[in-house]
């Protein structure tokens, strides 16, 4: 086995990642530019070059590799732009990175060549010779790892990685050699980063499209988060991915793959901001039904719940804000009690009809109730701030700053809603407070935990609220029930949901120039009767998917080098 740190992995590192993000697919126009305006007036916009998440980086080592271990783990936690980890603009690198990226690099090739034979296919080192099982390797695993097919050169260069290591005292077995190939690989940008870069000729003005190679990667981890597939592959190969019609049929396909969860559950993980119920601690004096473990049951409710609307069940936004059924085990089912109509048994998630007068799709689950409130009382603020920011795109302004912000002592002889009706009428605080407070209040049936209440400190819940300032519902409601209904369907709801798929899958915020862009994908949500998995097809679709400004490549860019 290799030692790990070696001098030679540490300057392979500073090699194969340093530098690289000022060079390939920066967008920075160049001298390749020849007319700005085609490119706005047709929707396309500078491609920035993207990182593999950790998410991303996980999944791709186990379809490449099939280590499940998860070694992305270690490394730091992507800032957060826009409500998702995904954004190009805040993947930078760093020597830290680099660092974390090779040890990650050497203990997953490492537990890759424990199998060895698993790796070479069909090539026997003892009967075809070890350089020719090497080369083999090295064109096969190169062509998965980069997503594309490897250059000469580069072959020469992860050839000549083999070479060193049979020569190196430490080391010198074949496996060693393929092991630092392995190290190497993923240590290069090609592999951590993808760059996109189209086509060297024009289609129209300044804009040109992608290649099948990297639109096969754009599919792939737009819809599951990871390296293409075998038949992904073999559609870039012939060069099968040039017309909307073959793309649209490889993301339909792609859709119904079990990958395409992990996009699902990942989506939906950050938009509702669910990371949040690793961090839920309630106070047992005033709950008695909590329990640390509901954490994790109420997030695998929402994830098997969004996972199921969308990819198995009718798609709609409207199931996924109204739906009169979740998934629960029995001890979650147990937590719920009379909202729950089925009986059920074990630890298994199944599908089960809840009480339509008390829920209705994912804003009255328990987890998402319980998330947005205090540890010990409900907390209207956090509830109606998030309808406005989440499902509304509303932008809150934040809090003054010499505001100490301390939820009210609990008061036996009042309810939440009377206490913080108060809070909303200080002049300091009614600013923001009348857009949050109103909404809150229409989820006063569920207390700090998510579960239903009917009366709070001997008084009958007041679960009415008003919605202001929006594009059209305003108005007041009478409970969740309610309120879900009038969200599923509202236009600037509508809006608000496809305009965070966009941010999610094009790894970006919206310009003023994805305006064109936006209001298709907004035609193709209205007219498929708001299903989600249209709107991921059509996400396919638009110019700003499909094509890519042209630009200077330079000499040391041409996205055929490790």
């Amino acid at each position: 086995m290799p030692p790990q740190g070696t001098k030679f992995s540490l300057a392979l590192a500073a090699f194969l990642i340093g530098g690289c993000t000022g060079t390939i697919g920066s967008g920075s126009g160049g001298d390749r530019a020849i007319n700005d305006n085609v490119a706005k007036s047709l929707c396309v916009v500078d491609t920035p070059i993207r990182r593999l998440t950790r998410f991303e980086y996980n999944n791709t080592v186990r379809d490449l590799l099939g280590d499940t271990s998860r070694p992305a783990d270690v490394l730091p936690p992507e800032e957060e732009v826009a409500g998702f980890n995904n954004q190009a603009a805040a993947l930078t690198s760093s020597d830290l990175l680099i660092e974390l990226y090779m040890k990650v690099a050497e203990d997953v090739a490492a537990r890759a060549v424990a199998d060895i034979d698993a790796l070479l296919s069909d090539c026997d080192p003892g009967l075809d010779g070890e350089e020719v099982c090497a080369v083999s390797f090295i064109r096969e695993f190169g062509r998965r790892a980069f997503r594309r097919p490897l250059a000469q050169s580069e072959v020469e260069r992860l050839q000549s990685v083999f070479k060193w290591a049979l020569t190196e005292p430490d080391l010198g077995r074949f496996e060693d050699g393929i092991q630092v190939v392995i190290e190497a690989a993923l240590q290069s940008p090609s592999f951590l980063y993808r760059p996109e870069l189209g086509q060297e000729v024009a289609v129209e003005g300044d804009i040109v499209p992608f290649t099948s190679w990297e639109m096969a990667t754009k599919l792939s981890y737009m819809l599951w988060n990871t390296m293409p597939d075998e038949e992904l592959f073999a559609a870039a190969e012939a060069d099968a991915l040039r017309t909307k019609e073959e793309i649209a049929s490889q993301a339909r396909r792609m859709l119904e793959d079990e990958k395409a969860r992990d996009l699902v559950r990942n989506f939906h993980t950050q938009w509702l901001l669910l990371t949040h119920l690793d961090t839920v601690s309630k106070d047992t004096g005033i709950y008695p039904a909590y329990d640390d473990s509901l954490r994790e049951l109420w997030k695998q409710e929402i994830q098997a719940f969004v996972e199921h609307v969308v990819l198995d069940g009718d798609g709609s936004l409207e199931t996924l804000l109204t739906a009169d059924f979740s998934f629960m085990n029995e001890e979650l089912a147990s937590f719920y009690g009379e909202d729950v109509l089925d009986s059920v048994a074990g630890p298994e998630f199944r599908r089960v009809q809840l009480a339509p007068e008390r829920r209705a799709g994912l804003l009255s689950s328990a987890g998402l109730m319980a998330m947005h409130a205090n540890s010990n009382q409900s907390s209207p603020v956090f509830r109606g701030k998030f309808v406005r920011e989440q499902l509304m795109c509303d932008t809150l302004p934040p809090p003054p700053n010499n505001l100490v912000i301390v939820p009210p002592e609990l008061d036996p002889s009042k309810t939440t809603k009377e206490q913080f009706e108060e809070i909303g009428a200080n002049p300091a605080c009614a600013g923001c407070h009348s857009l949050m407070n109103p909404i809150g209040f229409i989820f006063e049936h569920y207390d700090g935990i998510g579960q239903w209440r009917d009366q709070q400190n001997g008084k009958v819940i007041d679960a009415t609220g008003e919605v202001i300032k929006t594009d059209d519902i305003d108005g007041e409601y009478d409970g969740a029930i309610e309120l879900a209904s009038a969200l599923a369907g509202s236009t600037q709801v509508q809006e608000c949901v496809a305009s965070q798929w966009f941010r999610f899958a094009y790894n970006r915020t919206v310009t003023p120039e994805d305006t064109c862009s936006i209001e298709q994908l907004n035609d193709v949500f209205v007219s498929s009767n708001f299903n989600v998995k249209e709107l991921l097809v059509a996400l396919t679709q638009t110019n700003a998917f499909l094509y890519r400004r042209a630009v200077d490549l330079g000499p040391n860019a041409t996205g055929g080098t490790l």
